[in-house]
């Protein structure tokens, strides 16, 4: 599968290390330009490429940088790819710690669905609360016991598929947490957030949440 990573911070590599071990053609793309991505590319044999490249002929896009650039990427970075596209968003807000106030989000919308209204197209929320690390160190074949699980959102059900899918194919069971207005349950806060439980323990997780952001995540 062609994979285009915009965001190589800590998940944006490991994701890329993962993906290329799997055989997926993976480009990746970062704010600093392709040529600060040499290093990366030789130790995975991953295409450097520019943000506005990295969407090219993708049948999955990860985006996986800062909320508050989040509308910063190019006009039209997913123009290039695959008509039906899954977009992964990994993305949380951190408004004390990184991202200053973004108002909508204050006033309640998810932050997916405001990642989606920023770049114009839906996505799938997913890798938001996991430990980059944990990306490396904790797949394990499909079935066995204890298994972590990661929570999955989004009204694309066709997208989500191609995401639950690649997943499982990481290493980790998955958990439908429904559509994007109900993304607000693996926001950073909620009990789902750095979980690495099984199926069952996640969704008792997700079931337990509040919509009432907490203080130590609001602007």
């Amino acid at each position: 599968m062609k994979i285009g990573i915009i965001g190589a911070g800590n998940i944006g590599s490991n994701l890329t290390r993962r993906l290329t071990s799997l055989g997926h053609d993976v480009s990746v793309a970062n704010s600093r330009g392709p040529h600060t991505l040499t290093a990366l590319a030789e130790e995975t044999g991953a295409t450097p490429v520019a943000v506005e490249e990295a969407a090219r002929g993708a049948q999955v896009v990860v985006v996986t940088i800062p909320l508050k650039a989040v509308p910063g990427l190019p006009a039209g970075f997913l123009d290039g790819a695959a008509e039906d596209v899954a977009v992964i968003d990994t993305g949380n807000y951190y408004p004390q710690q990184r991202d200053g106030r973004i108002a909508e989000i204050e006033e309640g919308l998810t932050e997916s669905r405001w990642t989606e209204r920023q770049i114009g197209h839906s996505v799938i929320k997913a890798f938001n609360g996991t430990y980059a690390q944990d990306i490396l160190d904790k797949p394990r074949p499909k079935g066995t016991p204890g298994r972590v699980a990661l929570p999955v959102s989004g009204d694309d059900e066709a997208a989500k598929k191609v995401v639950r899918d690649l997943i499982d194919e990481l290493g980790f069971d998955t958990v439908d947490n429904g559509g994007q207005d109900e993304s607000w349950r693996q926001q950073p806060g909620t009990p789902v957030y750095g979980n690495t439980g099984d199926v069952a323990e996640i969704r008792q997780a997700l079931d337990a949440a509040s919509p009432e952001r907490t203080a130590d995540w609001r602007a």
